[in-house]
Order: structure tokens, then sequence, then C-alpha cells
């Protein structure tokens, strides 16, 4: 079978035809040992790899800036945000997958063949609701995944310095953008099987090391939980976590992927569901050692130990931080390719020569602001806010706010819900808590703290949040180490403390306590 620039090669091309998908372009060919090869590794389109994608592409760097967020918003607050954030997740991605489906099924109904062709989120905007609606959702996408792609970038060069620091963290951002610059090679979704499922165990592992590490460390001597301390600092934390579970900007990118995009309703949130089981403990028990350390320390990797596990963590992260660039790139390589009159090509060499200017801009922005944490939640509350949150919920209220709309809808909101009214009320929810909470008072404080970093260290740093060299007399100094540096001879961390240290359970209980009463 001829292969198209979705990637799906050896898959029967689906159609949406009244609601339901009918196979088309279906061959009796034989199939080889080495096509079945590449299909099992290469070519993903079930439920299974959706989940996968929406999972791996959602938690990714940011398990090492959450507990950096439980540091500004108190332990209270840090956890309810990540459970109320990741429902509101859900619900818009749950959004967005309605929208895609009304929109192909009446583009199919038409007769419009989208074998050669990826549906974005703009067209789903421009078919639905005109072109003012795919000009805003294009401009609010494309930034987003543009400085997504940043984000990882600067992820990269801040975690490989953990391992190596004999080079700053610019040239090691330098030296990545070369390497993410390899995945203009990469089809589309439909070609992340492998990946999405490598990616998402090498986060389990991270999430995993950071919690049994931070439980093993114990406290740090004098530890402290100030947090919500500032105004400021309460909102920027809200708004990475805000940042945190806003991934869904690629999901109709992932749907089109599918083989069956209609099963694509319940994944995100069950995605999310497992997410949350690595995020919670690892920023619970990261905060929970170390405190008020975590303000000037927005990677968590920075104040754990040396060990071999914790450069097989920062390892594995640096992998999977490839595989997410490449999952947020892939859409601005589509709308590039479009741009030029590509997407249709079915030379593999030329498409990843046409994609290759799309690097360079996320190159220079990476090198331009390495803050990396702060630029978090900028991105979540100026961008996320919007193409996420706001732009779907009013999106499919314009959509169905019509009686003959919501007769002829393809999908009706389900009856837990409340059908109809229910999701408009939610839905306005979404919009108002977003527009004052993420973007107003979450822009306000994200900004303050963003133009505070460049303040501090300015733009083009050489190396963010680096510690400084140790000056010569200390360097040949015969003093012994004070107690509270960290010993290297257990495989995870320091010397044991003083006293017994609270549980990160009965922390948590009587820091609640405490809030209650006042």
């Amino acid at each position: 079978m001829a292969s198209n620039t979705n990637g799906s090669e050896d898959k029967p091309v689906e159609s949406l035809v009244g609601g339901r998908y009918l196979e088309m372009g279906e061959d009796g060919d034989a199939k080889t040992v080495k096509s079945r090869l590449s299909g099992f590794l290469w070519h993903g389109g079930s439920a299974y790899d959706a989940w996968f994608s929406c999972a791996s592409n959602q938690v990714a760097q940011v398990l090492l800036t959450l507990p950096y967020s439980f540091s500004q918003l108190g332990m209270t607050s840090g956890i309810l945000f990540q459970l109320f954030y990741g429902l509101l997740g859900s619900w818009t991605a749950y959004l967005i997958s309605i929208l895609y489906i009304e929109y192909r099924t009446r583009k199919e109904r038409e007769k419009v063949d989208f074998r050669n062709h990826v549906i974005q989120w703009f067209e789903v905007l421009d078919g639905l609701l005109g072109k003012h609606w795919r000009n805003v959702g294009l401009a609010f996408n494309c930034t987003f995944l543009l400085f997504g792609s940043v984000i990882q970038l600067i992820a990269c060069a801040s975690n490989i310095y953990y391992i190596n620091d004999k080079l700053d963290k610019r040239t090691w951002t330098y030296i990545f953008g070369a390497c993410c610059a390899t995945t203009v090679f990469i089809p589309s979704f439909h070609n992340y099987r492998i990946w999405s499922f490598l990616g998402l165990i090498m986060t389990t592992y991270t999430a995993w090391y950071l919690t049994v590490a931070s439980l093993l460390h114990g406290q740090i001597e004098g530890v402290k939980h100030t947090g919500p301390a500032k105004m400021v600092l309460y909102f920027t934390g809200a708004t990475n976590i805000l940042y945190t579970f806003g991934g869904h900007a690629v999901t109709v990118e992932i749907m089109h992927a599918m083989w069956r995009p209609q099963k694509f309703k319940a994944i995100y949130l069950l995605a999310t569901l497992y997410v949350i089981t690595l995020t919670l403990p690892s920023a619970v028990s990261v905060y929970w050692a170390f405190g008020d350390a975590l303000l000037t320390h927005s990677n968590a990797f920075a104040l754990l130990p040396r060990t071999p596990f914790r450069d097989s963590a920062i390892v594995l992260m640096l992998i999977h931080q490839f595989i997410t660039f490449g999952f947020a790139c892939t859409p601005l390589y589509f709308v590039w390719e479009k741009l030029i009159g590509l997407h249709d090509c079915r030379s593999l060499c030329k498409r990843a020569a046409a994609r290759l200017p799309v690097v360079i801009p996320i190159w220079f922005l990476a090198i331009i602001f390495p803050f990396f944490g702060p630029i978090n939640s900028a991105v979540g509350s100026l961008l996320v806010s919007f193409t996420v949150y706001i732009i779907p919920s009013l999106a499919h209220m314009v959509t169905f706010r019509s009686a003959q709309a919501r007769e002829n809808a393809v999908e009706v909101p389900p009856k837990f819900v409340g059908r109809w009214v229910g999701s408009f009320v939610i839905n306005a929810f979404v919009v108002g808590w977003v527009l004052v909470v993420g973007f107003g008072f979450g822009g306000w404080a994200s900004m303050t703290n963003f133009v505070h970093q460049i303040d501090t260290f300015g733009l083009f740093t050489k190396c963010y949040q680096c510690p400084p060299p140790p000056s010569p007399a200390l360097a040949n100094s015969p003093l012994p180490l004070p107690s509270s540096v960290h010993n290297l001879t257990s495989p995870f961390f320091i010397s044991p403390s003083p006293a017994p240290a609270p549980s990160p359970v009965s922390f948590f209980l009587r820091h609640h306590h405490h809030h209650h009463r006042l």
C-alpha cells in the first residue's frame, strides 16, 4: 500500500460517515515479517497508543518543577490544584475530541477525503466557526507549541548539567537543539508508538525515584515549609500546575492518528488519572524533604545527591524530553508544510528538510530565556489558559448554541454532566475561572516572576541557577565538610538527621489543620 503523509502505510484509512467509521483502502497483500515488525514498532493508531501518547506528553519535565510549585503554593493548595486542574484539563480535552468528530463527520458527509491530510485544531475551528476563530486558534496553538518545545529544550540542558557540569547550560542547549532537530524525520503521531511507550516507562521511573529518594533522604536540617508566603508566588505555582494539565494542545493530531478516533473520549481522563499517581507522590515527597529550599531550585534534581539512581533518572528524562519535543513540534511541522505546500509530499527526506526552519526559532528562544520553571508558569497563564481551556469551552458553546445544531450533533454530552444544560454551565465556569484566576492573577504573578528572573540573571544567561564555583581557598581547605553534605556512599542519600522526621502524611495533616485553624 502506498504511504501517505500521516504515516499510516500499513493500516486502512477510516472514514466517518453518519457518525460511524468505515474502513477504506484495505488491500489483500500478504505482510512480510519486516512489515509486521515495522507496523508493531512504528505504526500506532489504537486506543492504547493514544493513551500512551497523552500520558507521555502530559507528564514530561513538569515532574521536576512541581515540587517548586508546591514550595510556592504550600502542601494543601498544591494537592488541590493538581486534582482540580487535572479534572478541568480532562473536560476540555473531551470537548476538543467532540468538536473534532463533529467537524470530521460534516466534512466526510461532503465527500472530503482526509487520507493525505492531517486535520488540526485550527482547521476544526475554521470548519465549525469560521476564519476568525481559525486565526485566533492558530495563533494561540502555534505560539503555545513553540514555547512548549522551547521548555523541553531548556529542560534538557538543565538536567544534563547535573551529570556533567564541565559545560554550562547554554552550551548544552546548543547540543540538544541539534539532537532534537532530528524529530523532523518522524512523519506523524502514527509513528510515535514505541516512543510513547518507552517515554512513559522512563517518566514513571523518574517519578518514583523522586518519591523514594526524598523519603529515604528525610527532611534537611532546619527545613521550613512557609508556603504560601506571597501572592505572586502562590499564583505563579498555580499556573505551573495549569500548564501541567494543559498538554492537550495536540489532541486533534493524536485523534487523527487513531484508527477509530471516536474511542478517544475518555482516554485523556484515564491518562490524567495515571499521571496524577506520578505527580502527586513525587511533588509531596520532595517538598516534604526540602521545603523552602525549592524556592531557589526549580529543578528537583538539584537538591538530590548524585547517585547512579539519580543519574539514571536524568538520562531517562533526557530521552523522554526528546520525545516530548517531537510531540510539541510535530503539529508545527504540519502547519509549516501546509503553508509552503509540501504537506501532501510523499518524500520523507523532502519533508524533513522543509521542516528544519521550524527548529531554529525554538533553539534561539531557549538560549534567550533559559528560565527553567518560571517560563512554565508564564506559558501556562498567557498561552495554555486560552489554547486548551478558554477557546475549546467557548467553541463548544458557540457550535451548539442553536437547537438545530444540538439536535444534529454527532455526540451528545453524557447524562451525568446534565446533557446540554450541564455542559454549558461547566463551560461557562471553565471560561470564567481560567480567565480570572489563570490568565488574570496567574498572568500578573508569572510575568512579575519572569521579569524578576530577567533582572536577576539577564537574557542569554550562560548558566541559569548554577552554583557559583568554589573559591580556591575553600577548595584547598583541609577542614571537614559540614554534616548536611550528601553522603555518596549510600545508593540514594545522606547521613541520618539528628531527630526522626514526621512522615509526609502526618506533615500534611498537621499543615492542613494549621490552615483550618487560621
